[in-house]
């Protein structure tokens, strides 16, 4: 492993010690004690791995350099310096030269200053020893070293070329909150050895293969479908026996052939077989094989720094008596939890210190204390339980026989069903002919029922309760239902008044109809478990996502400067005779213009970015890159092989191969020690009192068990601890729910991520998830529900 890989997975002894640890086993302890304690769990929390100074002004100046503030601007700044390609030549919304100038300029002071701030948090051996900070200081100088020779050349009025714009998406990788995008470049680089080596033997068969087709096809007097002469040219074979591995061009380059004779696609076969099939199976194999060996070694070394940071942190608060072991009381513990986490309520944090505090001796060891991280990770979410407004303002009405049996109707489980046969149904309505009377008038019939429903669990769940911010359904069903019913009455309105040609107000309708659709997806089990797999992979899926508009954004800007000016777009109903081959006489009778791809060209960054995705989807990138190397040289298809190469061969099936082990860990993962012992201290806590199974339904259980109490249910309920361990077993997605008696009057709602800040791939190898639940008791409750 690289200095700069340990550098970003794990601190050596030394690192944070800077002058050595302040009153460490002292009983007596400072608020700068504290101050370096709280870094210290906060950076194992979020897995950060900065050697800073431990002295007390270095300590602040940590504090600050971490408050969320900084970051934000930080992050601002660099997308505002990404979005500068907008306005600068050539420029989807063109500003004079010396605004565009200016912001950058601007941009470079904040990074300038971030960079000295970080300075003067570590030793000054260590930030010069630092990869990242070198890469950062020599972009920045080259920039402004860039800037001034165009800003001169353009006021001297020569041509001039912006080269440092293709540095500033690596500004995004190297600042040290880029941990995890470059967590993700370290994986293409592990991968590159082992794919260069079935690289080679791929590019040995292509070419042996084209050897062979010019030899077998070349002297045959065959010519494609637009004249051209049929596998004259060798290096013209090689390019279209590369295109044939992604098949873009399949059937099309080998037609010529297979109209002479059917026995040529034995050829085509054979090389389809081994180049398409075996050898790009290979590379996926190669990658992920590589992934999964880097990925054990960075999650074996996130949580061996995870645990140096929590050592570090438990030095500076021990205390050890002679002749025992050094422990951490409960008031420095108490104390260290409310620097960490502010807003945690008290009745949580007394239920974590139980868990660390296993034998209630009031102080806890080494071992219980570098659990702190992984627990305080735990959000805690307090809302007051409150009765139905309805029950305060007609109690005899909300609670009679009819009005109990109505809340029974909606909470069961037939409720729900009716309702998705109603959407389903509303799915075939919408794909027939909206000019049928019939069919336009029954949508008025499914928005009433769409509003019944929504009114119906009003009048039976608390209004706050229903809308809580976890209730993502709720809020989804009436934003999406109300927005179709105002837009449908504007729709009739407008078609009423006879003056009616925009479709936009129509388009939104249709939309909003179809979204309507998404609901049934989740009350099928198997597409619920993909879905809840989806979205706790999400945030990693996003440090791929940065990952690809990096990469993007610096073909785009080489893509701009060789290519700008070469295809041009007219709109439509143009009559400029340039119109049929884009502005290009050199594309006259070409693919590229006969399909009117003149929209596709580099003329500024959104076109450019437009462009790379068409290239990345790999369908009729051959005549894509045709059409540039028409326009330009033959040489300019080596721009786009590149891209491919990069892209889709190494990117994409890097980004293939972490799903797959994201999808196998989610639906394998047992529960861990943490989750464990958290669960077994409730029980010794005497605080599990029942047993209740929960809805497997996502929608279910936060429609009906999670919201407040309907007038069916006895207030005078006792509160219960219930469990439902999550299994992984048939890939089902599982609730455990933990209900537990508080001192205060209201109900507190807990949320887990024990590893929210790990890397793009490690934080899949130990997950806590929760979702927030809520149930209506007498008396105030503590509610915990973990998945998986």
């Amino acid at each position: 492993m690289s200095e700069e890989e340990k550098r970003d997975s794990i601190p050596d002894e030394s690192a944070g010690r800077g002058t050595g640890i302040p009153n460490g086993g002292s009983p007596a302890k400072s608020k700068e004690d504290f101050d370096l304690a709280s870094i210290y769990v906060s950076d194992a929390q979020y897995n950060r791995n900065i050697y800073f100074d431990t002295s007390p002004q270095a300590v602040r100046l940590y504090l600050l350099y971490n408050h969320w503030l900084p970051q934000v601007l930080l992050y601002f700044f660099i997308l505002v310096d990404l979005s500068l390609a907008l306005f600068e030549d050539p420029a989807v919304f063109p500003l004079p030269i010396w605004a565009t100038m200016l912001v950058e300029l601007l941009c470079l002071l904040v990074f300038t200053v971030r960079l000295v701030h970080y300075a003067k948090v570590i030793p000054r051996d260590k930030f010069w020893k630092d990869p990242k900070n070198i890469c950062i200081i020599v972009i920045l100088m080259l920039t402004l070293i860039d800037m001034i020779i165009y800003g001169a050349l353009r006021a001297a009025n020569y041509y001039a070329v912006r080269w440092s714009r293709v540095l500033r998406p690596l500004l995004l990788v190297n600042v040290t909150e880029g941990r995890q995008l470059r967590r993700a470049f370290r994986s293409i680089r592990n991968a590159l050895p082992q794919i260069f080596y079935v690289f080679l033997l791929f590019m040995f068969s292509l070419l042996i293969f084209s050897l062979m087709a010019l030899k077998l096809l070349g002297k045959r007097g065959l010519r494609t479908i637009d004249g051209a002469p049929y596998f004259t040219n060798y290096l013209e074979i090689v390019f279209e026996l590369y295109v044939l591995v992604t098949t873009a061009n399949s059937p099309d380059v080998m037609m010529p052939a297979y109209n002479a004779s059917f026995v040529f696609t034995i050829f085509f076969i054979l090389y389809i077989l081994i180049n398409t099939y075996i050898f790009m199976s290979v590379f996926l194999a190669v990658v992920y094989n590589n992934y999964k060996k880097y990925l054990k070694e960075e999650v074996r070394q996130l949580v061996r720094a995870k645990r140096h940071k929590m050592v570090r942190a438990f030095a500076v608060l021990q205390e050890q008596k002679e002749g025992e072991e050094p422990v951490v009381t409960q008031a420095n513990w108490n104390q260290l939890v409310r620097l960490v986490q502010p807003g945690i309520s008290n009745a949580y944090r007394d239920l974590l210190w139980s868990v660390c505090d296993d034998n209630n001796r009031g102080c806890i060891g080494k071992v219980a204390f570098v659990q702190l991280a992984d627990l305080l990770n735990i959000e805690v979410i307090t809302l007051k339980s409150r009765p139905h407004p309805l029950q305060g303002m007609c109690p005899a009405l909300y609670l009679s026989a009819p009005s109990r049996l109505l809340c029974r109707l909606v909470q069961h489980r037939a409720f729900v069903i009716v309702f998705d046969l109603i959407i389903l149904v509303n799915a075939v309505f919408i794909g027939l002919d909206e000019e049928n009377p019939l069919i336009a008038h029954s949508e008025w019939v499914f928005l009433a029922l769409y509003l019944l429903e929504i009114l119906l669990k009003l009048y039976v769940f608390e209004p706050r309760a229903f809308f809580s911010r976890h209730s993502f359904w709720n809020w989804f069903d009436t934003l999406i239902v109300i927005s179709a019913l105002i837009a449908t009455i504007i729709n009739s309105a407008l078609k009423s008044s006879g003056g009616y040609t925009s479709r936009q107000i129509l388009d939104i309708v249709f939309i909003l109809r179809v979204l309507r659709l998404i609901r049934v997806v989740d009350s099928i089990k198997r597409f619920r478990t993909i879905i809840n797999t989806l979205i706790r992979i999400g945030p990693a899926i996003l440090t791929f996502g940065q990952l690809i508009i990096v990469v993007y954004y610096i073909f785009a800007m080489v893509g701009m400067e060789l290519f700008k000016g070469k295809v041009k777009f007219y709109e439509e109903g143009s009559s400029d005779p340039g119109k049929a081959y884009c502005g290009n006489p050199l594309l006259k009778g070409t693919a590229f213009a006969q399909l009117n791809y003149c929209k596709n060209n580099f003329n500024n960054v959104v076109s450019s970015f437009i462009l790379l995705v068409e290239l990345t989807v790999v369908n009729q990138w051959h005549v894509l890159s045709s059409g540039f190397a028409s326009v330009t040289h033959v040489s300019a298809r080596i721009f786009f092989v590149l891209f491919h190469i990069l892209v889709v061969i190494v990117i994409i099936n890097i980004f293939v191969a972490f799903v797959l082990e994201a999808f196998f860990v989610e639906y394998s993962v047992d529960k861990g020690n943490l989750q464990t012992s958290l669960e077994r201290k409730i029980e010794e806590l005497e605080l599990a009192v029942a047993q209740e199974n929960l809805e497997d339904n996502l929608v279910n259980a936060m429609e009906t068990i999670d919201n407040d109490q309907g007038p069916g249910q006895s207030a005078n309920n006792k509160p219960a601890l219930m469990f439902k361990i999550a299994s992984k077993s048939k890939n089902e997605s599982k609730f455990r729910k933990t209900i537990l008696r508080t001192t205060e009057r209201e109900r507190v709602f807990v949320t887990a991520d024990a590893y929210s800040g790990m890397s793009t791939t490690s934080r899949f190898t130990s997950r806590r998830t929760a979702v927030c639940r809520k149930e209506h008791f007498k008396g105030s409750l503590l509610a915990v529900k973990f998945t998986g």
